[in-house]
């Protein structure tokens, strides 16, 4: 979201740098070329040398809004300490995907967002969250849906995947456990009882080590070798997306996740567990399959039930293409977050 938000920016209302505490990554060469990338190179937590490096650019630069993506809020309020005063306001985007779990350390948060100039959430819970919780002002909270960059298809040749044409089932989400893989891979187990050809590519890169074990140790456990492929982190998912034929989500706890955009960017039909903001992307059950969270006969049924129907799944990857590009359309987005921007940058000028 980041480079998303970098690269669609109006430059003639703003001038965009994307900041990396860590490594840049592959989403580096994604960046638009005009757009000054920083790499921090942090080390460790206590890295006081990446603060300085930090420090120094904005002031170099005369940086005027922090928009502090996840955890970066604790080094981005630390550094607005020690510029000069008034100089620079931080923004919190917060994507906590384990939304529904709560269980981040409330009291650290709320005096790292102390003196924010306010927060920005992918999803309505951590909202209410931020009001409750953090006791921010509503006023400085704003709901900020994710969006993806516009792709186009023309020409994507679709990637030769294993499996057979009508039966390949997609799932991009990271190895780790608020995407509980295990309740996709106990449904996998359930529908190849009446659809022995169906096939699982898992795309997402191992995060959680021990849980990506966990979750190749359960497709031994189910003798599910020929019927499940983890394919590991990849940056482009089109050419795959475009070769499969359902795309799910079987998460215990989500924000607003990325995947569902791209599965309907492709015109996916998709399933997907009622967690976070994922019935706002599905329409509330109007362009897509809504289930239960941790429940593998359920998630195995409307898989079952748009493996045995073209039309359906034509009719629903339609539907949900059309609504993605609706309502999460990245002007909307955009417009949202540059009118959070005027409104920071207006009490600064004050």
């Amino acid at each position: 979201m980041a480079v998303n938000i970098a690269n669609g920016l109006p430059r003639d209302r703003f001038r965009p740098y994307l900041c990396s505490t860590r490594r840049a990554g592959p989403l580096a060469g994604y960046l638009n070329n005009d757009i000054r990338h920083l790499n921090l190179q942090r080390r460790s937590r206590f890295d006081f040398g990446c603060v300085s490096r930090l420090r120094t650019f904005i002031c170099q630069e005369k940086i005027h809004v922090l928009h502090a993506h996840s955890s970066s809020l604790f080094l981005g309020r630390l550094v607005s300490l020690l510029v000069p005063s008034r100089q620079i306001s931080v923004i919190w985007h917060d994507h906590y995907g384990g939304s529904e779990w709560s269980d981040r350390p409330t009291s650290l948060y709320r005096l790292a967002t102390k003196g924010a100039a306010g927060v920005m959430a992918v999803n309505y819970r951590l909202v209410a969250w931020a009001s409750k919780d953090l006791g921010i002002s509503p006023e400085r909270i704003w709901y900020v849906p994710n969006f993806v960059r516009p792709t186009s298809l023309t020409g994507c040749t679709p990637k030769e995947l294993p499996g057979f044409p009508g039966s390949r089932i997609v799932c991009v989400a990271n190895l780790r456990p608020q995407k509980d893989h295990l309740n996709l891979i106990r449904a996998m187990a359930v529908v190849l009882q009446t659809h022995p050809n169906a096939h699982l590519l898992v795309i997402g890169a191992p995060v959680d080590t021990a849980y990506a074990d966990s979750l190749r140790h359960e497709v031994s456990r189910l003798h599910l070798e020929k019927n499940i492929t983890f394919f590991g982190q990849v940056t482009e998912v089109s050419p795959l997306l475009l070769a499969c034929d359902i795309g799910v989500l079987s998460s215990a706890s989500e924000g607003l996740p990325l995947s569902l955009l791209e599965y309907g960017q492709s015109g996916l039909p998709v399933v997907a567990t009622s967690v976070g903001q994922c019935p706002e992307v599905l329409n509330y059950g109007r362009v897509g399959i809504l289930v239960e969270p941790s429940a593998p006969e359920q998630l195995a049924e409307a898989i079952r039930c748009l493996l045995e129907s073209a039309e359906l799944r034509q009719q629903l990857g339609q539907q949900l293409r059309e609504f993605v590009r609706k309502v999460f359309a990245p002007e909307g987005v955009l417009d949202r977050i540059c009118k959070i921007y005027d409104f920071v940058l207006s009490e600064t000028a004050t």
